[in-house]
Parts: structure tokens; sequence; C-alpha cells
């Protein structure tokens, strides 16, 4: 049940309110910059708008994306994980930051190396939600994303990474589902995980963001 009117005023009258997104039309040009030509055209229309919708929305009432970014996000792990085993001496940098105090070369072997690379901070760095949410502010999401912000004057301290990054992350996995697998492994590719540098990522150090 909701009150037809608030029981408190809000804090600030003269902040101004954020007021999500409603128009259809905006939200396929969205799809459309994000996915390419016809992007609009994957996900039927349900899915297109509980992908975008955070559970802060109409406190959950309309559903939220939360499973589909769960999902979504291993998707892009593993997306992940896969670019940097396969990049070019992904491990070497790895390796050097741990030398043997007794002076021992530890194995090495072509089909193992790259391995080493998972345990540093490159796949984290790739999957943050700092990272993705440059890449969802790049696509418009910001425009389309259905949340409501605990400070309306002060969108990042209310989450707005995590909210974006999630959304992106929720479309991702909508995709899996309703276009298959393969499509969604070469969306988080290119659309994701390109764009932030993968095919770059050698042995090069990566900052972590800090959360």
């Amino acid at each position: 049940m909701k009150a037809p009117y608030r029981a408190s005023p809000p804090k600030n009258n003269h902040v101004r309110v954020l007021i999500c997104n409603s128009d259809p039309k905006k939200l396929d040009e969205v799809y459309v910059r994000f996915l390419g030509r016809g992007g609009d055209k994957l996900l039927s229309e349900e899915s297109k708008w509980l992908a975008v919708t955070a559970k802060s929305f109409d406190h959950g009432r309309r559903g939220f994306n939360d499973r589909l970014a769960f999902f979504g996000k291993r998707i892009v792990e593993l997306q992940c994980s896969l670019g940097l085993l396969n990049a070019r001496d992904s491990s070497k940098h790895h390796l050097k930051d741990h030398p043997s105090s007794h002076g021992r070369e530890p194995f090495s072997h072509p089909a193992t190396d790259a391995i080493e690379v998972l345990s540093g901070g490159a796949r984290h760095w790739f999957t943050h939600h700092k990272q993705l949410s440059t890449i969802a502010q790049r696509n418009g999401f910001p425009e389309v994303v259905r949340w409501h912000p605990k400070y309306q004057d002060n969108l990042e301290a209310s989450g707005s990474d995590l909210v974006y990054s999630q959304a992106l992350m929720a479309v991702i996995g909508a995709l899996a589902l309703e276009q298959g697998s393969a499509v969604a492994n070469r969306i988080a590719r290119e659309k994701i995980l390109f764009p932030l540098g993968l095919k770059e990522a050698t042995n090069e150090k990566l900052e972590v963001p800090q959360r």
C-alpha cells in the first residue's frame, strides 16, 4: 500500500527531484547506442524496462533488475577471465611481483603461464562497478535508469555508479536469457571489456578503484 501524499515534507524543497524516464523511444535510443543498430529489437519490452529498473524505484513493486544483473555479472567476469588468459604476456608482471627470497625461479610453461594473472587485480579492475559505470554513462544509461536516490542533490553519494553498472549487467543477463549465450558473450566483450582496454591488457599494472 502507498499513501497518496508524503507523511513528511522533503528535507530541501529547493533540491531538484530526479525524474525517471517513462518514454519508450528514449529507452530504445539508449539500447541502440549500446548494442548497435537493431539493439532495441533484441529484448522484449518488459525486459528492456526491467533491466534498467533498480529496487529503489517505486519500492520494487514493478520488479527490479537484481537477478538479471547477477546473471550478467557472471557472464562478464567469465569473458574477462578468458580475455586475460589469452592476452599476450599477461602473466609476466605478476610473476615478478613475488620474487623468491632464495633466488629460485618459478616453474613456467606456456600452457599455464597466463593463469597467474587471475590471482592479481586485473580481473577485479575490469569488473569493478566504477569501471562498468563509465561504460554505462558513455552509452546514456543515466538518462533511462529508473531509481530513487537517497540524496537527490548528490547522486554519486547515493550510489549512482553501482546503480548504473547494475543496469548494464542486467542488460547482459537479459540478452543471455532471450538471445542466447553467444550474443551475450559477444556483447560483453565488444561493448564492455574491449572499450575498457582488455585487448591491450598485457603486463601493465592496473590500479584497482577504491570501494
